[in-house]
């Protein structure tokens, strides 16, 4: 089988490239800017941009199935592009945001654009990715050993990548998946705090949790750059899922356990979903320097 991974030097991305090679399918890997060196050996890397679908064409050329990254602008003329091109399945990286009717503007119209193409195909809709920590606490942790945070007890759900990407290539691989939606969170309910000593216990060091206003963690965000500065609004509840303005002081106050169990990645997989302790192993290395 012939797959093409869009989005492929992605946290999801790149770890569905090197399962399905390991499972010995032919792999195609679209992303921006090729580099030496960043996937396995064998995988055709195709320079291309969702948000031109016009550099698509070359890597869609005799693909059977497509991991799809969400990108709502253009998701109909790339699906219309992949099934003139032959592509019979369609995987797509959505949220759970969708399931829980937050998410209208981004992915859901992928998803839809999708159905409405006639092909097979599966929704994987993570929730908070645990790779998150890693991009908004892995400055601090690495300069100063310390974590500031405006709301120690918030929690969720934390999920690993790999749990994600396991799913995602199942759909892509196997019979059995399409008309799904899978939506996938980690198998317990942490505290930021917790989350915190995990990671210390990852490293073998203290961390440090030293809570802050929600306007002083802004600050922070914003002077940190990245994926901090772009989402900082938006993670510390200056506004909602759609950009509107909201109150900060609601994350803490909502209670996730009146949610009642979660779904998480063992119902499609048959195995245990990966612990967030797991992931800062998995991480280790990352926070340390």
């Amino acid at each position: 089988m012939t797959i093409l991974v869009t989005g492929a030097t992605g946290n999801v991305g790149r770890n569905i490239v090197r399962r399905l090679v390991e499972k010995g399918h032919d792999v195609r890997a679209l992303t921006r800017q090729a580099r030496d060196g960043a996937f396995p050996a064998g995988v055709r890397v195709h320079e291309g941009d969702l948000t031109r679908p016009e550099t698509l064409t070359d890597a869609l050329e005799g693909v059977d199935a497509l991991f799809l990254f969400p990108v709502a602008a253009t998701a109909e003329e790339v699906v219309a592009m992949a099934k003139t091109a032959g592509v019979r399945r369609i995987v797509v990286l959505s949220s759970g945001a969708v399931t829980t009717g937050f998410d209208t503007d981004f992915h859901l119209p992928v998803e839809r654009a999708v159905e409405a193409s006639g092909l097979e195909w599966t929704h994987v809709r993570p929730g908070e990715f645990a790779m998150n920590k890693l991009e908004l606490w892995g400055p601090p942790i690495r300069a100063e050993r310390v974590v500031r945070d405006p709301a120690p007890d918030a929690a969720w759900f934390p999920v690993h990548e790999q749990d994600i990407a396991d799913v995602a290539v199942l759909a892509l691989t196997e019979e059995g998946h399409a008309g799904q939606a899978y939506t996938l969170n980690g198998p317990e309910l942490l505290t930021r705090r917790r989350q915190v000593e995990l990671i210390a216990e990852a490293i073998g060091e203290d961390i440090r949790f030293e809570v802050v206003t929600p306007q002083e963690a802004r600050e922070i965000y914003l002077a940190q750059g990245g994926f901090a500065a772009e989402n900082a609004d938006f993670l510390l509840g200056f506004e909602d899922y759609g950009g509107d303005e909201s109150d900060p002081s609601e994350v803490e106050a909502f209670d996730p356990t009146a949610l009642g169990p979660m779904p998480t990645a063992e119902a499609v997989t048959g195995r245990p979903a990966r612990t967030f302790a797991q992931w800062a192993k998995d991480h280790a290395d990352a926070f340390r320097s």
